[in-house]
C-alpha cells in the first residue's frame, strides 16, 4: 500500500512508442546479464574493485539490471567508471596526504553497498510494481547523490580552502564535513553527468519524449548536489563523533536524495 502511494505521486509522460519494460523481459535479461559480465571483467582488469567488491557488484548489478532495467545498470556503470577516474586523479598526491581510499585505488564491498544499496532497493520496488518509468528520476537522483559525493571528496580533498560545513570555520582538508570551492564544483559536475546519463539512457533511448528535458536534468542535478551537502552534514555531526560510519553516511544521504526526488517530481508532475 505504501509503495503504491509513493508511486502514484510521480506523474510520467508516456512515450508514443511504449513504456519502459524491465524485469524479466527477455531482452532486458539478456542485456543485463551481458553488462554484469562486462562489469566483472573490467573491474578485475582495471582494479576498480577488490575480490569481495566484485562479488558484491555482481549481486547489486544483477538486481539493478534484471529487476530494474538494463539502462539503469548502464547508468550505474557510468558512475562506477567516473568515480574510479576521480579516485585515481592525482593519486600520488592524495596517497601522500593520507586521503586515498586504498593503497592502489580500488574500492571495497562496503563502498559498493553504501553507494548501490539504495538504487538496488529502488529497482526492487520498480520490479514489483512494474513502474520502471515512474521511478526513473528517483533512481537517477540516487546515483547523482553518490556521484556528487564521490567527486566532491576526490577533487575537493586537494583544495586547501576547506571550511567546516556546520560553522564555516577553517578545517583540515579531508576532514568529514569539510567544504571547499573545488569540491562544490566537482559535486555539481558529478551530479549533472548522472542527470544527463539518466535522461539519455533511461528515457530517450527507450523512446520517451523530449519534453521536460531541462527540468528533468536540472532537478536531478540539484538533488544530487543537495544530497552531497546532506552527506557533509551527517559526516560533521555524526561520523566525526563516531556515531555512524562512512558507509552509513553515504547510504543515508542517498536515501534522503531519493525521497527528495520522489517529492519534488510529484510536485512538478514530471515532465508536465
Amino acid at each position: 500500500m505504501v509503495i503504491d502511494y509513493l508511486l502514484n505521486g510521480v506523474q510520467v509522460a508516456t512515450s508514443d512508442l511504449t513504456e519502459i519494460v524491465g524485469g524479466l523481459d527477455e531482452l532486458n535479461l539478456l542485456v543485463s546479464i551481458s553488462l554484469v559480465i562486462i562489469l566483472t571483467v573490467v573491474s578485475k582488469l582495471k582494479n576498480i574493485l577488490d575480490g569481495p567488491g566484485i562479488a558484491t557488484a555482481i549481486i547489486l548489478g544483477s538486481i539493478v539490471g534484471i529487476l530494474g532495467h538494463w539502462t539503469w545498470l548502464l547508468i550505474l556503470l557510468g558512475f562506477l567508471a567516473a568515480g574510479s577516474a576521480a579516485t585515481k586523479w592525482r593519486w600520488e598526491e592524495k596517497t601522500e596526504k593520507g586521503f586515498a581510499e586504498s593503497e592502489d585505488g580500488h574500492r571495497e564491498w562496503s563502498n559498493v553497498v553504501a553507494n548501490g544499496g539504495v538504487p538496488g532497493v529502488i529497482a526492487i520496488f520498480a520490479f514489483f510494481n512494474e513502474s520502471w518509468d515512474a521511478l526513473l528520476p528517483v533512481y537517477g537522483a540516487a546515483i547523482a547523490v553518490a556521484a556528487a559525493d564521490t567527486f566532491a571528496s576526490e577533487f575537493g580533498c586537494v583544495d586547501p580552502r576547506v571550511r567546516m560545513i556546520t560553522n564555516m570555520k577553517k578545517c583540515e582538508p579531508g576532514l568529514n564535513g569539510g567544504w571547499s570551492p573545488n569540491g562544490q564544483i566537482a559535486a555539481f559536475v558529478g551530479a549533472i553527468i548522472i542527470a544527463i546519463l539518466t535522461w539519455a539512457l533511461g528515457w530517450i533511448l527507450q523512446g520517451g519524449t523530449t519534453d521536460g528535458a531541462f527540468t528533468f536534468i536540472a532537478v536531478v542535478t540539484i538533488i544530487g548536489w543537495i544530497g552531497c551537502q546532506i552527506d557533509s552534514l551527517l559526516g560533521a555531526t555524526l561520523e566525526n563523533r563516531g556515531l555512524i560510519g562512512k558507509g552509513q553516511v553515504n547510504a543515508l544521504s542517498i536515501a534522503c536524495g531519493s525521497l527528495i526526488a520522489w517529492q519534488w517530481f510529484a510536485n512538478i508532475g514530471w515532465p508536465a
